[in-house]
């Protein structure tokens, strides 16, 4: 074998063993640290793999004819807590976000401060976002996109090849993880299902939004523009379990150790529910059993047996699958009635 050769391989598999320690430590955290911190520190893992100087990641809607890309859940590794709302002031004319939202699933690079706009320019070097990583995944279950975006400053060397190959491998994993923990927290199938659902820490940071649950925020509470909970949701949180209502549409509070996890749901006509017989039937659609609802809502298990056959009558269902089914359909418009 050629001396070239064997330097070639040697390096090869130095980078695939860091790699896969990368990867076994992103698993780790999966299991030891909450979904506040997770990607924020799966990233500080990968930086020492590709190193790089700043990060923003989370959730956002594709732009439209009529508005622009919107950030609705997001983080950051040493920019700014306004930087997201900087970026949105001329998110719609950003060519490399464009770029990145329309090729879901690969790894978009740049160098320079070369967009057409200045003022994009002008927000690129006041953070110093001279040499941009990015990619961003389709999320069905939200109805939104998954963006993880990588930055270095105009002294750094761009990155290269083999470090966006890294990037998309480590990316994979990193959102399969998150989204098994979204899918564990709120006990739905993330397949298809998870557009009305939130996760939210009791300081009204998301963690997780759909795009339904977005949407219905936004209408109910003009202003809102994402990744904090509007205040008047924030005034709920501790007081969870509860209900609160939207609109025409109920938000079910449900305690998960230090997260709220936020479910919006609509109530079919002719159902009337007091708020505490909806939110047992929420929470056991969604998986909780007898024992851990009667535990959250400070009830006896024969009290919440009482309030589920209740609510099976009231709402003509005969299994968990149509409650559940039932709870979250769309077209209705009937008001919760509040019993004492």
């Amino acid at each position: 074998m050629e001396e070239g050769n064997k330097v070639g391989i040697d390096t090869s598999m130095a980078a695939l063993q860091a790699f896969n320690r990368c990867v076994l430590h992103l698993g780790r955290l999966a299991r030891e640290c909450g979904t506040a911190e997770f990607i924020a520190d799966g990233l500080q893992v990968f930086r020492q793999l590709v190193p790089f100087a700043s990060a923003w990641w989370g959730e956002m809607s594709n732009s439209v004819d009529s508005a622009p890309p919107q950030s609705w859940m997001h983080g950051r590794i040493n920019l700014p807590d306004s930087f997201a709302a900087q970026w949105h002031q001329s998110a719609g004319i950003d060519k490399f976000s464009h770029a990145t939202l329309s090729h879901p699933g690969e790894v978009i690079r740049d160098s320079g401060f070369t967009d057409p706009s200045d003022a994009v320019n002008d927000f690129a070097r006041r953070h110093d976002l001279y040499h941009p990583m990015c990619i961003t995944f389709e999320l069905p279950e939200s109805g939104l996109m998954f963006f993880v975006c990588l930055y270095r400053g105009v002294d750094a060397s761009g990155f290269n090849d083999n470090e966006a190959a890294l990037f998309s491998a480590f990316c994979d994993h990193l959102l399969q993880l998150w989204r098994f923990q979204v899918q564990d927290m709120i006990r739905v199938d993330t397949g298809n299902g998870a557009s009305d659902f939130g996760i939210a820490r009791l300081d009204g940071d998301l963690l997780y939004v759909g795009a339904g649950l977005c949407a219905v925020i936004q209408r109910q509470l003009p202003g809102w523009n994402g990744s904090t909970l509007p205040t008047e949701v924030i005034a709920q949180l501790p007081k969870a379990p509860c209900v609160m209502r939207l609109g025409r549409a109920a938000l079910t509070l449900t305690p998960n150790a230090e997260h709220v996890i936020l479910s919006l749901e609509t109530q079919p006509r002719g159902a009337v529910l007091a708020p505490r017989e909806r939110t047992a039937a929420m929470l056991f659609a969604a998986g909780h059993s007898y024992k851990e609802i009667a535990k959250l809502l400070a009830l006896s298990p024969a009290t919440v047996r009482t309030y589920l056959r209740n609510c099976y009558l009231q709402l003509g269902v005969k299994s968990k699958v149509e409650l559940g089914s039932v709870l979250r359909s769309p077209n209705t418009l009937a008001e919760i009635t509040r019993r004492d």
